[in-house]
């Protein structure tokens, strides 16, 4: 049953010296390493090992090493003694390498197999895997990428190789990841590759040396490396078992892999699970000794989801009786409970059962985006609802100061975020701590080739300025002499069409370049609207009783605003203005 071949290949360490330098001559002194194995030390042995598709292989050399197999099948190992299956007919060449003080060698065997298992064939990792006999074609697997953590990472030890981190859908968009494949069929346990030209790949593979004339134009992209890499790339698949685990080998002349390429030491990938919709595997890198985690689906696969409607009943004084209904739960999935977000600032609340009803009363007029996210087990879930109300809540009683808040100072406060829209707004470093401001903190205002751009406070749904007490705004400004910094006041309830209740423009010109001064816009004498509009119109936003209280809900800033060439910027701070009511400092 057996036939025997040796083969002998020692190789020296290369000598290592280290060098001494004192008052006395520089003296040498070369470690004792020994020499390498010789011929009549390697050995090793072939056994029956639990069944007939079993063997173990023994290392019985006469000189002590580190022993490192390759089992001819597709799969690796190291020890000195390792159980191995072939579970195919057929003649294998096993290969023990053994590394000593001195040096290397290996020593090859010709193991010859008699019986195939056929129960392979019918062997749920097996036909799950590759779709069984019954698909000659074989079963073809892409990366689950709408899925959180169809990628992921984490240490050697981790059992799920995401703690570290796990990639959320479609994270590496834009990369050449998603549209990779890897086909298996049982015939041959052939293993096929495709790329559609460009690979996704870990840096250090992107920049291995032995990896230079295939993997070709390395090009960072979100953090890894999109390379040039043809395919199909065509190679065979093997399961391997160590102490009841299945792991899944991968061998091919040039790389090949689970869409993804980490460098799994051995081509290895540990088996997490395979059903016949979802493959998750680790992998051990060669490089790092990380842990990498993926999941793949059957390609063409639909992933079945729950499906549900939002139902809201309206009673009295803005109170509503919130529930999910018509759940269509698929067999074997479930949803536990339901997180509703009420977006009116109030705190979120999490419900006990999936039909459970919430009721919430909302005490100001106002329009609401209402958020439900059902935790399920095909993860969070989630759905809104829009629901407006035309009067405050009948218990409620405005509270509201004669004062002048700091909106944002971009340090301390920062009780509404200002944001960009086709500009940039970062904050910064204050270029100059020069009174009037001294702060550590500003923002930094930049746009290109944008008339119109703008940086914007939107308050919170249901909250407006009230102009009747205060009606003045101020900013700090810090820019070049001559620039024009516009300030107006906009209602969002029109959508795109919120430029039509703008308030007409108050602008300041910087008076000096590189230095701080306050901005001031008074709005009392101020028009909004055209008359063109037929019902947005006004002379005065601070007298008009239809501007001058819950209607304004965001200010928008410009930089020379109807200029759209080339590129505009400048610094400012402590935007401030009348008092909002639920302001606290």
């Amino acid at each position: 049953m057996k036939r025997i071949i040796n083969h002998i290949k020692p190789a020296g360490f290369l000598a290592v010296f280290l060098f001494f330098i004192g008052c006395e001559p520089m003296m040498m002194d070369k470690p004792e390493i020994g020499d390498p194995p010789t011929e009549d030390q390697l050995d090793f042995t072939i056994a029956d090992g639990s069944d007939e598709f079993h063997v173990v292989v023994t290392n019985t050399s006469s000189v002590t090493g580190i022993t490192y197999w390759d089992f001819g099948n597709g799969t690796k190992g190291t020890g000195p003694s390792v159980e191995v299956k072939y579970a195919l007919e057929g003649e294998y060449t096993i290969k023990m390498t053994l590394v000593t003080r001195g040096g290397t060698a290996s020593i090859s065997k010709t193991y010859t197999q008699t019986e195939t298992d056929f129960s392979i064939f019918t062997d749920p990792v097996y036909v799950n895997l590759s779709g069984g006999v019954d698909v000659p074609e074989g079963k073809t697997w892409v990366l689950d990428s709408t899925q959180t953590g169809h990628l992921g990472v984490g240490p050697a030890d981790d059992p799920t190789a995401m703690v570290w981190w796990k990639a959320e859908p479609l994270a590496k968009s834009g990369t050449g990841l998603y549209d990779d494949e890897i086909t298996f069929m049982i015939s041959d346990f052939v293993a096929v590759y495709e790329n559609h030209g460009v690979s996704y790949v870990k840096d250090y593979r992107a920049n291995d040396p032995s990896l230079s004339s295939v993997y070709l134009n390395p090009r960072e992209n979100m953090t890894d490396y999109d390379v040039d890499y043809a395919t199909p790339v065509t190679g065979t698949w093997t399961i391997s078992e160590k102490n009841g685990v299945n792991y899944l080998v991968l061998n091919a002349e040039t790389p090949i892999f689970p869409c993804f390429d980490v460098g799994a030491k051995d081509n290895e990938y540990k088996i997490l699970q395979v059903t016949e919709n979802l493959l998750e595997l680790a992998a051990i890198d060669a490089y790092g000794g990380i842990n990498w985690h993926y999941y793949l689906i059957p390609k063409g696969y639909e992933r079945p989801t729950i499906t549900f409607e939002l139902n809201a009943v309206e009673g009295a004084d803005n109170e509503v009786a919130f529930s999910v209904i018509n759940y269509s739960i698929p067999a074997g999935e479930s949803v536990t409970n339901i997180t509703w977000d009420f977006g009116d600032g109030s705190d979120e609340v999490t419900t006990a059962t999936k039909d459970d009803v919430v009721n919430h009363t909302f005490m100001r007029a106002g329009t609401y985006t209402v958020t439900a996210k059902l935790n399920t087990s095909l993860g969070v879930l989630t759905e809104t609802m829009v629901l407006s109300f035309e009067n405050n809540n009948s218990a409620y009683v405005p509270f509201q100061l004669d004062v002048t808040v700091v909106y944002n100072d971009f340090s301390e406060v920062q009780t509404f975020p200002v944001l960009g829209q086709d500009c940039s707004v970062t904050i910064v470093d204050n270029p100059s701590k020069i009174y009037p401001n001294k702060s550590s903190k500003v923002a930094r205002y930049e746009k290109t080739n944008q008339e119109w751009a703008n940086a914007y406070m939107l308050l919170d749904p249901g909250y407006r300025f009230d102009l009747r007490l205060q009606h003045v705004f101020s900013i700090k400004v810090y820019g070049q002499a001559g620039d024009q910094i516009l300030l107006k006041l906009e209602n969002t309830d029109r959508g795109g069409n919120a430029w039509q209740t703008g308030t007409h423009d108050l602008v300041y010109t910087i008076q000096e370049s590189n230095t701080w001064e306050v901005a001031e816009y008074d709005f009392s004498g101020v028009g909004a609207g055209w008359d063109w509009t037929g019902d947005i119109y006004t002379s005065d936003v601070v007298s008009d009783p239809n501007f001058n209280h819950d209607f304004y809900n965001v200010i928008r800033i410009m930089c020379n605003p109807g200029n759209g060439s080339g590129t505009h910027s400048f610094y400012f701070d402590e935007l401030s203005g009348p008092h909002v009511e639920g302001i606290t400092k």
